[in-house]
């Protein structure tokens, strides 16, 4: 691993409040400045011992179409899209509170979350920032499903995601890839929402799952296209796909350097990448502190504010 920029944390606390999903619980989820090193911790605020659990990939338990962690009795349902948000915008220390076990759905996309996180600001913190530069290809496959990692060509991490379903499905194929910075992540990921077939709507219904949410709360797609609503993009289904996909890595721990595509893959096989990319970064991190920081020590209470 090698240093890149300094360590981030939010100039002020913020919160987004919502409405969970699969819970259909009411939650707060409170964001606050943290020290140096403490990357981000999620706290569950509504019980009496107010566990706590790193946004690690040692943590995650696995689920259907979504990303929980679990530490002891400190459980948190459906991670992703916060978690895109901080490691996109480069917030890597902060403290999350919630109230309840299950993230809001809101929108079915991070634009809450980048939000509120853009008005609290941002402080770059005096400790250089250590990233993971992909050095050989790693590909993770299943049953015709792959994601692969990949040396960048340019010093830059850049995502791409691959969107193919069966032939029976209302959804095209369609790709997106982008460079990561956070820029481009507000204006061309972050609003992209979370969306199902109308068939796979009516079976979670059926099911007694998610029966508030309406057609107005994601992207319900039909065989003429979305139900009571509109796409934000042409191709949304896949930058939804790759916003996933930047949440779920950053449980690896560290900022990566290389290419990142995937072809018709989701939260397990992402899941399975973060938890290998976790493992090189650990067999590395001696050598890397052994070795002298060459980032930029900026001062430890310099505010800046990411531009739109």
């Amino acid at each position: 691993m090698t240093p890149s920029r300094n360590e981030h944390t939010i100039a002020a606390a913020c919160e987004v409040r919502g409405r969970g999903y699969w819970s259909g619980r009411e939650v707060r989820v409170l964001i606050e400045p943290a020290r140096i090193g403490t990357g981000v911790v999620l706290v569950r605020g509504d019980l009496a011992s107010e566990p706590s659990c790193p946004a690690s990939i040692e943590f995650r338990n696995d689920a259907d179409l979504r990303t929980n962690l679990r530490r002891g009795e400190a459980s948190f349902a459906m991670i992703e899209h916060l978690i895109a948000a901080l490691a996109a915008m480069e917030i890597d220390n902060c403290v999350v509170t919630i109230d309840g076990e299950e993230f809001p759905g809101l929108d079915g996309s991070s634009e809450a979350y980048v939000n509120a996180l853009r008005e609290a600001g941002l402080i770059v913190q005096a400790k250089a920032k250590s990233r993971l530069v992909i050095q050989d290809t790693i590909r993770i496959q299943d049953q015709g499903r792959w994601i692969e990692a990949s040396p960048s060509t340019d010093g830059r991490n850049y995502f791409e995601y691959r969107l193919q379903f069966n032939d029976d499905t209302p959804i095209a194929p369609q790709t997106f890839g982008l460079v990561l910075t956070p820029y481009r992540f507000i204006h061309e990921v972050s609003r992209a929402r979370t969306f199902v077939t109308q068939s796979q709507a009516e079976t979670l219904r059926a099911r007694g799952l998610a029966s508030h949410v309406t057609n107005h709360d994601l992207l319900v797609i039909g065989q003429d296209g979305p139900l009571e609503n509109e796409l934000r993009f042409p191709d949304e289904c896949a930058r939804h796909k790759t916003l996933d996909m930047i949440g779920d890595l950053a449980l690896a721990g560290v900022e990566i350097v290389g290419r990142i595509v995937s072809f018709r893959g989701g939260h397990n096989l992402n899941g399975m990448m973060a938890a290998r990319l976790a493992q090189l970064a650990a067999a590395q991190i001696k050598q890397n502190q052994s070795q002298p920081s060459s980032a930029q020590q900026y001062p430890a209470h310099a505010t800046l504010r990411r531009v739109a």
